[in-house]
């Protein structure tokens, strides 16, 4: 049996390109009128563009999940254009990391700014400013690094361990509200940002990229990568009425490579 829907809109932060993209494609082809966000204004717009003549229900705008006021307003363009949030799923986030002793303070801020506290401020102006209301759903983007932690990814780590205690804290808050809030983790996914870390990895063990991509590869019991696809797939269940009493969870999507 085809899983129910929570109807209405949806939020999805960092959605033109890779896992954000996926899942603002998933919701949409469900029937979910979804509004999408990145830092580039031309991003959105070619995303907006191709997701319409795919005739789907989609608009955006350019915003910074780091700024207060443009959080601000990107909730209040969403609900301008759709009417009150349902399911806002905080996908924006970056990569950042090095040797701890060498790990500048503007480095550690950025990604905590970002990944963490960026999906606080967004989360925040949903459930005021966006009408966020009871039975809504809330899917944070972790990671498997959140709970494990990555060598040389301490900012990284740190922000998604946060995602992940901050999900449980608000799940529970909100429980009687019957609106949820979990976390998806992905492990190793094959998107842009992958792509970038890969480089990293690179630079910093002195070794070509595609050592790198072999030694992470050799870390996962199937031995590949997932997909944003197949991480959307997750955050749509999540998303869905057969989901109901699925709250504070934070679930892997890795391949094997988290077992907790």
């Amino acid at each position: 049996m085809a899983s129910a829907s929570v109807q209405g809109v949806a939020l999805v932060t960092g959605a033109t390109s890779g896992i954000g993209l996926a899942v603002a494609t998933r919701l949409a082809a469900r029937g979910v009128s979804v509004f999408v966000c990145a830092r580039s204004a031309e991003s959105v717009g070619a995303t907006v563009k191709t997701m319409r003549e795919q005739g789907l229900t989609v608009d955006g705008t350019v915003a910074d999940v780091r700024s207060d006021v443009a959080v601000r307003s990107l909730v209040e363009a969403a609900r301008a254009a759709f009417g009150p949030l349902t399911i806002v799923v905080n996908n924006a986030g970056r990569s950042g990391g090095g040797p701890t002793a060498t790990i500048t303070d503007e480095l550690w801020n950025d990604v905590i700014d970002t990944n963490l506290t960026g999906t606080f401020r967004v989360t925040r102006e949903a459930l005021t400013t966006g009408g966020l209301r009871d039975g809504g759903r809330i899917v944070n983007i972790a990671s498997t690094g959140g709970k494990q932690g990555v060598p040389f990814g301490a900012p990284y780590s740190a922000a998604k361990g946060g995602v992940i205690a901050f999900t449980k804290a608000l799940a529970k808050e909100l429980a009687g509200t019957g609106t949820t809030v979990n976390a998806v983790c992905p492990g190793y996914v094959e998107t842009p940002m992958a792509a970038r870390v890969r480089q990293g990895y690179a630079a910093l063990w002195k070794v070509p990229e595609e050592e790198v991509l072999a030694r992470f590869e050799e870390k996962i019991p199937m031995g590949r990568y997932s997909t944003a696809e197949e991480v959307a797939g997750l955050v749509d269940y999540l998303t869905t009425d057969d989901a109901a009493s699925i709250t504070a969870q934070a679930l892997n999507v890795c391949g094997g490579l988290g077992s907790y």
